[in-house]
C-alpha cells in the first residue's frame, strides 16, 4: 500500500452488482478478466469472445498470487459487479470512474508474483476489465483434517477421544465450517458446501461409494452426467474417478451436496473422464448418496472388514473402541467355493450370542480388532489371515492350519468399562493391571526400526514392566511383582529401578538375603542411588530386628534351662494359652502358623546328611505332629 500513491488507481463502474456485502480476505474470488492497453487492444482474456478458454479465474483473497492493484480494487466491488480497472495516469474513460495504477503495480512491479510472456506491455498503462461472478467464504481444513487424522486411524488400540466432540453436533460443526473448503494447499482444489451431510463418516480408500455426479469444463461444457437411472458406483483409491474429484469426496458426509472445483494439474485420465485435452478446470456437482465401509485395519490389504449393516449411533464414537464386554452372533466360513461354514453360534451355540470381553485375548485377534470398529446392530464380512485367526489361537477341527478365513460378525451391544468411581482400592487395582497387561501384549506387535526406536521402546516396555511390579506388590502379589521385574532384568542385569524394585519385593517375601544382595548392587551400579539403597538397606535391617524380636518374644523361657537339664520344646510350650484366656480354632491356626514362620525364620541352616539330602523333610514330618525336638 506505500507503493499506492493518490490517484494511481481508478476504477470505472460498468454494470453495478447486487446486494452490500463486499469481498474480503480468505474469500474465494471467480471472475473473468480482460486486459486492454489504452488503445483498446486486447492482450488477455479469459473469456472466449477474446481469445480466452472461457474458463473464469478463481483465487483466493490474501493467498493466491494477484497483482497489486486487483487486490486493492477488488475488495471495492459487489457480487455482479462489472467494473474497469486502469493501470497508469488518471483519466476520465466512457465517463465512467477508473482505478489507475502505475506501470510498476501491475505486471512492471519489481517483486511482481506472477510472470508473463515476452512481448507483453507490462511497462504500458493497462485497462482491466473485471466481471466479478461470484465471491464465498473458503476456509482451511484444520478442523477437518484433525477430526479426520483422529477418526480415522487403521489401529483401534491407539485412539483417543476428547469428550467434548460428544457434545457437539455433526450439524454445528458443519455450519462452523463455511461455504467453501480448501482440499488442497495450493488451492487447485476447492469445495463448496450447497446442503450439509448427515453424520461424522466419509469415506476413504478401500470404500465403496455411489454418488450422483456431473461434470463440467470452466466454460459451462458438460464432460458427463450421472444424475438419472443409478447412481455411479466406484471403489475409493482406485483411480477410477479424477484425482482431484476424489480428494473432493473424502471430504463429504453421507448426503452432501457439493461443488468441487478442480484445476487440470488434479485431472486425471480416468474411466469417467477418458480424456482431458482441453480441459483447463473443471466443476462437478457432486451427491453423496451412499457409501459402504470396507475398512484396510492392518494397513497391507489382508485383514479386511467390509460393512453390510449399518449400525446405531455414529461412527466411531458410539463404537467399542476401548476394552468392553461384548455380545456378538458371528459365522466362520472357509474361503473355498462352498463357504463351508465351521461355526455359528445361532446354530452350535444354542442360539446364544458369544459374550467375551475385548482386551483380554479371549478371540482371535483379528476378529477383535474389527468388533472393536463396529457400531451396534452392525453386520461386518470379515477376512482374516491366518496369523490374526487361528494360528496363534485354539483351531477349529474345520479349519487348516495357514488358511484365510471370513467371519459374518454381528454386534448385539456393549457394555463399557466403569470408571473408577465408587471402586475399591483392590478393584482399582485389578483394573490397572488388565490395562497394562494389555498394552504388554500389544508391545509384541511392536518392530522398532532403528537403534534410536529400539531404545524408546525398550524404555516404554521396561517402565510398563515396573509400573506392573509395583501394582503387584502393592496388592500383595510378590512373586508376581519378583518375576515382572525379572523380565527387565533379563534384558538389562544392572538396571537401577528393577534392582529396587525385586528388592523390595524380596524383603516383604521375608528373602533379605536376595533384597540385600540388589540394594548393594544397585549401589555398585550407579553411586547416584546409594542414597536410596542406604535408605533401604536400614529399613532392611530394622525388618530383620522385628523378626528376631518377634522370635525372642515368642521363644522367651524356652532356652533358660541349666547344663544337663532336659527340656520339651513342642506344640504346648510354644502355644500354650495366656491364663483365664481361652483359644478357639481360628486364633490357634494363626498361633501355628505364625509359630511355623518363627522356627524357620530362626533355624539354624541343617547341618546333618539327612538334612542335606531332605531339606524339607522336618516340614514333612511337622505336618504329622512329629516336629518335637529334645534340647539339652
Amino acid at each position: 500500500r506505500k507503493k499506492i500513491t493518490p490517484g494511481s488507481l481508478m476504477k470505472a463502474l460498468i454494470r453495478p452488482g447486487a446486494g452490500e456485502k463486499t469481498p474480503t480476505d480468505g474469500d474465494q474470488l471467480i471472475y473473468h478478466c480482460t486486459i486492454r492497453t489504452l488503445d483498446g487492444v486486447v492482450v488477455e482474456s479469459t473469456r472466449a469472445e477474446y481469445g480466452g478458454n472461457g474458463t473464469p479465474k478463481r483465487q483466493v483473497l490474501g493467498k493466491s498470487k494477484i497483482l497489486l492493484g486487483l487486490l486493492e480494487g477488488i475488495p471495492t466491488m459487489l457480487k455482479g459487479e462489472v467494473a474497469m480497472v486502469r493501470f497508469g495516469l488518471a483519466r476520465m474513460h466512457f465517463s465512467l470512474f477508473y482505478f489507475k495504477v502505475k506501470p510498476e503495480l501491475h505486471y512492471g512491479e519489481d517483486e511482481c508474483p506472477l510472470s508473463v510472456a515476452d512481448g507483453f506491455p507490462k511497462d504500458d498503462e493497462l485497462h482491466f476489465e473485471i466481471e466479478l461472478i461470484d465471491f464465498s467464504k473458503v476456509k482451511a481444513r484444520m478442523l477437518h483434517l484433525l477430526l479426520r487424522e483422529i477418526f480415522n486411524l487403521p489401529s483401534y488400540y491407539y485412539i483417543i477421544f476428547p469428550t467434548a466432540f460428544r457434545k457437539l453436533s455433526p450439524k454445528l460443526l458443519v455450519s462452523s465450517l463455511t461455504s467453501f473448503m480448501v482440499i488442497t494447499e495450493d488451492l487447485a482444489v476447492l469445495k463448496k458446501v450447497m446442503e450439509e451431510g448427515q453424520g461424522w463418516e466419509q469415506p476413504r480408500e478401500p470404500y465403496e461409494v455411489k454418488a450422483w455426479i456431473s461434470g463440467k469444463s470452466g466454460d459451462g461444457k458438460v464432460i458427463f452426467s450421472y444424475t438419472q437411472g443409478e447412481p455411479f458406483f466406484f471403489t475409493f483409491g482406485k483411480s477410477e474417478i479424477p484425482k482431484g474429484l476424489e480428494m473432493g469426496i473424502g471430504t463429504m458426509s453421507r448426503g452432501e451436496k457439493a461443488v468441487i472445483y478442480v484445476k487440470k494439474e488434479y485431472l486425471t485420465q480416468c474411466p469417467l473422464i477418458p480424456s482431458i485435452e482441453g480441459i483447463d478446470e473443471a466443476h462437478f456437482e457432486v451427491e453423496l448418496v451412499h457409501f459402504v465401509q470396507v475398512r484396510d485395519v492392518l494397513g497391507d490389504g489382508r485383514l479386511i472388514k467390509r460393512r453390510l449393516r449399518d449400525g446405531r449411533g455414529e461412527f466411531p464414537m458410539d463404537c467399542p473402541l476401548l476394552d468392553s464386554l461384548l455380545h456378538v452372533h458371528y459365522k466362520g466360513m472357509l474361503l473355498n467355493e462352498e463357504n463351508t461354514v465351521f461355526y455359528d453360534t445361532r446354530v452350535d451355540n444354542n442360539g446364544q450370542p458369544l459374550e467375551f470381553r475385548s482386551g483380554e485375548g479371549l478371540v482371535p485377534e483379528g476378529f477383535e480388532m474389527c468388533t472393536r470398529l463396529m457400531l451396534p446392530g452392525e453386520i461386518a464380512l470379515v477376512t482374516c489371515p491366518p496369523d490374526y485367526a487361528y494360528d496363534k489361537f485354539a483351531r477349529p477341527a474345520e479349519v487348516p492350519q495357514g488358511s484365510y478365513i471370513q467371519w459374518e460378525i454381528e454386534l448385539l451391544d456393549y457394555e463399557k468399562q466403569k470408571d473408577w468411581t465408587g471402586f475399591s482400592f483392590r478393584e482399582i487395582m485389578d483394573d490397572v493391571e488388565k490395562i497394562k497387561g494389555t498394552v504388554l501384549r500389544e508391545f509384541n506387535h511392536v518392530n522398532p526400526q532403528d537403534d534410536e526406536e529400539g531404545k524408546e521402546f525398550s524404555d516404554t516396555r521396561n517402565m510398563l514392566h515396573l509400573n506392573v511390579a509395583a501394582c503387584l506388590l502393592k496388592m500383595g502379589e510378590v512373586r508376581k511383582s519378583i518375576e515382572a521385574c525379572n523380565k527387565v532384568l533379563d534384558t538389562n542385569p544392572v538396571h537401577v529401578k528393577a534392582l529396587y524394585r525385586r528388592g523390595m519385593a524380596y524383603m516383604t517375601a521375608g528373602d533379605f538375603g536376595e533384597a540385600r544382595a540388589d540394594f548393594n548392587k544397585m549401589m555398585t551400579t550407579d553411586k547416584s542411588s546409594e542414597s536410596t539403597a542406604k535408605a533401604a538397606l536400614l529399613k532392611l535391617k530394622k525388618e530383620e530386628q522385628e523378626i528376631h524380636r518377634r522370635a525372642r518374644e515368642q521363644f522367651k523361657g524356652l532356652f533358660d534351662k541349666k547344663p544337663g537339664e532336659i527340656a520339651e520344646a513342642g506344640d504346648n510350650d510354644l502355644g500354650e494359652n495366656v491364663p483365664g484366656e481361652t483359644t478357639n480354632e481360628d486364633d490357634r491356626e494363626g498361633l501355628d502358623t505364625e509359630k511355623e514362620r518363627l522356627l524357620e525364620a530362626t533355624a539354624p541352616p541343617p547341618s546333618s546328611l539327612w538334612s542335606r539330602l531332605w531339606p524339607s523333610g522336618r516340614r514333612f514330618f511337622r505336618a504329622f505332629g512329629l516336629d518335637r525336638c529334645a534340647i539339652l
